[in-house]
C-alpha cells in the first residue's frame, strides 16, 4: 500500500478494492469486469490481507457455482429441474411474444429464449428490452408446465441487479473526494478504471479523462480514432452497467431509437452510453437512419411518427487508423475512417463535441494496469450516471472569455467537454475550482474540438476556415491560442509549410521590449476590410496591419495579379510565442501573410520572415538583425528572410550561427513574396 492507497481506504471505506484482484479472475468467468468487481466490492471491500482473501475464496466460490461456461448448460438446467430452482449470473433480456401476450426472457448462457417473467418484474427493469444488462437470477422449474404441449416450464422467480451502490453514494464520494488533493483524485480515478497514472505520460492521462466525459455529460458526442490495441472500448464494455456497446454491423432504426411497432424506446433512452465499436463498418438498416443520428446528436430528440422523444444518451464512436495520424493526414482527413456517409459530411462532423486523439494512448500492456486500490466499478458508474443531472458551466462565467473563432456550436461543444472535466474532478458543486484547473479544463476542451474543426477545414467549407480557438483567463488576461499538437508544434518552426495565409515572424522589438517570435495567421473570405480577431490587440501590431492593408491594395498588381483584395475580407490573428507582446515592425510579413491567403499560396516551411514597411512602400531597416537570426536558429529556423539593408550589419554573424540558417535578402515587398511562397 502506498500513501494515496491508505487515504483512499480512509476515505471511502467499504467502497475500494485492490485492482489486482480483479485481473485474477478475468478470463476465468464468462462475465464482464464490473461484474466481479460487484462480488469482489460485496466480500473483499477492505484493507486487511485475511479479510480479502477470505472474501476472495467466498467470490471465487459464488463465481464458480453461478456462472455457466461452455458445455454446461445442460448441468445447470438438471440442476433447476432436480432442486426446483437454480441460481446465475448471466446477461438477461426481454421480448414481448404477441402470440401469448407475454414477456418471454432469454438467457444465453443456457441457451433459453423462452423463459417466463412476470410483467411487473419487466417493468421494473426496462432495460432487459433494450439489450439487457447481467443479474443474479434465481431461475425456476415447474415439471407440471414442462408436460404440456408447447410448455414453458422454465421462469424467472427473482432477480437482482449487478449494482452495489446505494442512493447516496454520490454523496459519500463527494465527500470523501474533498480529503484529497486534485492530482490525488485524478489519480484515485485512473486507479478506479484499472490504470496506474505514474505509466501514463499527461497526454494519456488527459486522453483517459476525455474518455469518462461521456459517462457524466448527458447528450455528449464523441470520436475516438487511434492505433488498434489501446483499449478503446474497454471503458464501454467492462467497467460500467450504464454503457452498451453497438460493436460493427447493422444498426437499425428501432434498436437505437425507438420501435414504431410496439413504441419501445431504444439504446440512447435506456443508456447512459451508447459506443459504436469498430465505426468503420457501422450502417444503418434505413436510409435515413444517419440523419435522425445527426437531429439526436444536435439535440437530445428525436421524432418518429408524430411523437417527439427526448433522450439523454451520449454517442461515443470508436475506430482505428491502418495508417499512423501523419500519414492519415497527408492521404485525407482525420475522419477518413468513419462509414462513407458520415466521412465527408460536415455537418455530421460539427455534431462531434470532442475527436479524442486516440494515438496519444499507448497499446494496452500489463505494466498499465495498477495493483493498488481503487473505487469498485459500479460505485464508479453509478457516481458518473448522478453526475449527468448536473452542470458546471457556470463556474466559467465571469472567468473565462473565448475568442472570436469560436462558433455557437464550437462553443456549446467546449463548455459540454469542459463541465464534464470538472465534474470528475469535482463532484461536489459547491466546491470551488481553482484557475489552473479551470484552464487545464478548457485547453483540452478547445484543442479537441479544434481537432473537428481542423478536419472540416480541410475538406475545403469556406465556412470551417477560422480555426484559430483562443480564450482569455479573466478580464484583464492575456489571449491564449490552443492548437492541435499533430498539426505543429506549439512554439517552434517547423519544416513543413504552415497552411496559407500563415506567416512566422521575429518583430525587431524596440526599447520596451526585446525580439519575439510570432505567427500571424491571415484567413480571407467574401467581404472586404480587414479585422483583427485578437482582443486589445497592440498598437504597434494594429499600425503595421493597417501599414500592410494599404500597401496591398495600392500595389495590388505587382503582389497578387488580377485579384482585387478590395473584395476580399481579411480576419488576423497574431500568436505570441516569447516574452514579447507588441509585434512591433511586422509589415512585411503581415503583408505576404495577406497575400498567401488570397493567393491561396503557403510560405516555405522552416522560414522566418522579418521587416517594417512604410505607406509609401519603403521598406524600415532592421536595427538588430543579429539578435533576430541567432533566435530564428533558436526557434528551429531553416531560413531567415530580411531586408537587403540588413546585409552589412550581419558581417559579424558567428559562423554557427550561419552555417546553420540560411539568410535570404529582399529588395522590395513584390521580391520579398517571390522568395517566399511555397512552390
Amino acid at each position: 500500500m502506498d500513501t494515496l492507497d491508505r487515504k483512499a481506504a480512509e476515505a471511502f471505506p467499504a467502497h475500494i478494492v485492490r485492482k489486482d484482484l480483479v485481473r485474477r479472475f478475468r478470463g476465468q468467468f464468462p462475465v464482464p469486469t464490473y461484474v466481479v468487481e460487484f462480488m469482489l466490492g460485496r466480500y473483499c471491500a477492505s484493507t486487511d490481507p485475511t479479510e480479502i482473501e477470505e472474501g476472495l475464496q467466498m467470490v471465487q466460490a459464488q463465481l464458480s457455482d453461478r456462472t455457466v461456461r461452455a458445455g454446461e448448460e445442460e448441468l445447470f438446467k438438471a440442476r433447476a429441474r432436480d432442486r426446483g430452482s437454480v441460481r446465475i449470473i448471466d446477461i438477461i433480456t426481454a421480448r414481448l411474444d404477441a402470440k401469448t401476450d407475454s414477456y418471454l426472457v432469454s438467457l444465453p448462457s443456457l441457451r433459453l429464449t423462452d423463459v417466463r417473467v412476470a410483467d411487473k418484474v419487466v417493468q421494473d427493469h426496462e432495460r432487459m428490452l433494450t439489450g439487457g444488462f447481467y443479474a443474479e437470477v434465481e431461475l425456476g422449474y415447474d415439471a407440471s408446465i414442462a408436460q404440456e404441449k408447447g410448455g414453458r416450464p422454465f421462469e424467472i422467480l427473482s432477480l437482482r441487479e449487478i449494482q452495489l451502490s446505494t442512493r447516496d453514494i454520490l454523496d459519500k464520494i463527494a465527500s470523501g473526494r474533498a480529503s484529497l488533493s486534485t492530482e490525488e483524485w485524478k489519480a484515485c480515478l485512473l486507479r478506479s478504471v484499472g490504470l496506474e497514472p505514474d505509466k501514463l505520460n499527461e497526454r494519456a492521462r488527459d486522453a483517459m479523462f476525455l474518455r469518462m466525459v461521456p459517462f457524466v455529460e448527458a447528450n455528449y458526442n464523441m470520436v475516438e480514432l487511434g492505433p488498434r490495441g489501446t483499449g478503446k472500448s474497454h471503458l464501454y464494455q467492462q467497467v460500467s452497467p450504464y454503457a452498451h456497446l453497438v460493436s460493427g454491423g447493422k444498426a437499425t432504426v428501432a434498436r437505437m431509437f425507438v420501435n414504431m411497432s410496439n413504441g419501445q424506446r431504444g439504446l440512447v433512452c435506456q443508456y447512459d452510453v451508447v459506443c459504436f465499436d469498430e465505426v468503420s463498418g457501422i450502417s444503418f438498416d434505413q436510409k435515413d437512419g444517419v440523419n435522425i443520428m445527426k437531429g439526436y446528436m444536435e439535440s437530445g430528440e428525436f421524432s418518429r411518427g408524430r411523437e417527439s422523444i427526448r433522450a439523454e444518451g451520449s454517442i461515443v464512436m470508436v475506430g482505428n487508423f491502418d495508417v499512423d495520424v501523419q500519414h492519415q493526414q497527408r492521404v485525407g482527413h482525420l475522419f477518413g475512417p468513419m462509414p462513407p456517409e458520415m466521412r465527408n459530411d460536415t455537418a455530421f462532423m460539427d455534431r462531434i463535441h470532442c475527436y479524442l486523439p486516440g494515438w496519444d494512448v499507448p497499446k494496452v500492456s500489463k505494466e498499465l494496469f495498477t495493483d493498488h486500490f481503487g473505487l469498485v466499478s459500479d460505485v464508479l458508474a453509478e457516481c458518473f450516471s448522478r453526475l449527468r443531472t448536473q452542470s458546471r458551466v457556470d463556474k466559467l462565467s465571469g472567468r473565462v472569455h473565448f475568442g472570436g473563432a469560436l462558433s455557437g456550436r464550437d462553443q456549446n461543444a467546449v463548455n459540454k467537454t469542459v463541465s464534464g472535466l470538472l465534474k470528475l474532478l469535482y463532484p461536489d458543486p459547491a466546491s470551488p475550482i481553482p484557475d489552473e484547473d479551470l484552464e487545464w479544463a478548457v485547453r483540452l476542451a478547445l484543442e479537441v474540438r479544434r481537432r473537428v474543426k481542423e478536419q472540416q477545414k480541410r475538406i475545403g467549407s469556406a465556412e470551417f476556415r477560422n480555426t484559430q480557438f483562443s480564450y482569455v483567463m479573466g478580464l484583464d488576461g492575456v489571449e491564449k491560442f490552443v492548437s492541435t499538437p499533430e498539426l505543429q508544434s506549439e512554439n517552434s518552426i517547423g519544416a513543413d509549410p504552415l497552411p496559407a495565409g500563415q506567416v512566422w515572424t521575429i518583430s525587431p522589438g524596440g526599447q520596451d521590449e526585446g525580439t519575439g517570435l510570432f505567427r500571424i495567421e491571415v484567413n480571407e473570405s467574401s467581404g472586404s476590410g480587414v479585422r483583427i480577431l485578437n482582443q486589445s490587440p497592440p498598437g504597434p501590431f494594429k499600425e503595421s496591419v493597417r501599414i500592410a492593408e494599404q500597401n496591398l491594395y495600392a500595389h495590388a498588381r505587382e503582389l497578387v495579379g488580377e485579384r482585387n483584395p478590395r473584395e476580399h475580407e481579411f480576419s488576423i490573428q497574431l500568436r505570441a510565442f516569447d516574452a514579447a507582446r507588441n509585434g512591433s515592425d511586422v509589415g512585411i510579413p503581415i503583408l505576404m501573410g495577406l497575400c498567401s491567403a488570397l493567393l491561396g499560396k503557403p510560405i516555405k516551411g522552416g522560414l522566418v520572415i522579418s521587416g517594417g514597411i512604410t505607406l509609401g512602400g519603403s521598406l524600415e531597416p532592421v536595427h538588430n538583425p543579429i539578435d533576430l537570426v541567432e533566435l530564428a536558429m533558436e526557434k528551429g529556423a531553416e531560413a531567415v528572410l530580411l531586408p537587403v539593408s540588413s546585409r552589412r550589419a550581419l558581417i559579424d554573424l558567428s559562423d554557427d550561427v550561419a552555417t546553420k540558417v540560411q539568410v535570404l535578402f529582399y529588395a522590395d515587398a513584390t521580391d520579398a513574396l517571390r522568395k517566399c511562397v511555397h512552390d
